[in-house]
């Protein structure tokens, strides 16, 4: 298993095992390369999968959980190159551009490599190699190169690349509600709803009558007891699809919350 990142923006992945990422915010612009095996993103409207010489545009402020899984007889390999705000505004500077519209469309979007976003990606791992050798200015140098490349091979990236709108105020309570399964910061929920976090607790104790972190374990708790009880899965089978870090965190919370073990519900685990 190994995982590097080299200078700010890129990360390395690679992988004998299935893994799961655990960063599950994405605060920035995500263009990862698929070199082998395959990434299954788990995102809030719903699921994607991509294989090997495919790339995935993940766009920033959104809730996502990536299960990374070998190919058969090889290995899990993947590059990610994170676009920052920052920089792609000066990009546009430099390059007199401005999106047209408010983007509307998916917030992953999956696309099939050519010659030149190939070929750039394998240019990259020189850089996994040699950490410690990577400038600031080499990175800014590649980082401009792969914008350019991508609005020259999908120029309907531009209106997803060039939207620098922040999340306006949402319903907390649906959003809540269908996303409680994400492990993520508070803060995290307060920024995707539209709120500072002083008013993220605030309202949120006026809807749910409790605090923002207890009904977030209360309500993954109540979801794992029953399936265990009526779809008689294993708690290594969703712990992670719950929230929850690890299988001993899990434990130690159900344990405290019903006074049993998942083992003792119809003799499952």
């Amino acid at each position: 298993m190994e995982e590097k990142d080299f200078g700010n923006a890129f990360l390395y992945s690679c992988y004998v095992e299935k893994a799961f990422g655990h960063e599950q915010f994405i605060p920035e612009h995500v263009v990862f390369f698929q070199l082998s095996g395959e990434t299954h993103l788990d995102h809030q409207k719903g699921k994607l999968v991509a294989t090997e010489g495919q790339i995935v545009v993940a766009r920033r402020n959104q809730l996502a959980k990536a299960f990374k899984y070998p190919a058969k007889n090889n290995v899990y390999k993947s590059v990610s190159v994170l676009l920052g705000a920052d920089r792609l505004k000066q990009y546009a500077m430099d390059h007199h551009l401005s999106s047209d519209k408010k983007y509307q469309g998916e917030s992953n979007v999956v696309l099939e490599s050519n010659l030149f976003i190939k070929s750039y990606f394998e240019s990259l791992t020189p850089y996994a190699e040699a950490i410690d050798r990577v400038s600031p200015q080499m990175e800014n140098i590649k980082i401009y190169e792969l914008i350019t490349l991508l609005l020259e091979s999908y120029p309907q990236l531009k209106d997803l690349l060039f939207d620098f709108s922040e999340p306006h105020k949402i319903d907390l309570e649906q959003f809540m509600v269908k996303n409680y399964r994400y492990n993520v910061p508070l803060e995290n929920f307060a920024k995707l709803t539209g709120r500072s976090l002083a008013s993220f607790k605030r309202d949120f104790e006026k809807i749910f009558q409790t605090s923002p972190r207890k009904w977030l374990q209360e309500r993954r708790l109540s979801e794992a007891y029953y399936l265990i009880e009526n779809k008689r899965q294993k708690p290594a089978d969703f712990y992670l699809d719950l929230g929850f870090e690890n299988l001993s965190h899990f434990y130690a919370s159900f344990k405290e919350k019903f006074g049993i073990t998942p083992a003792t519900i119809n003799s499952v685990a």
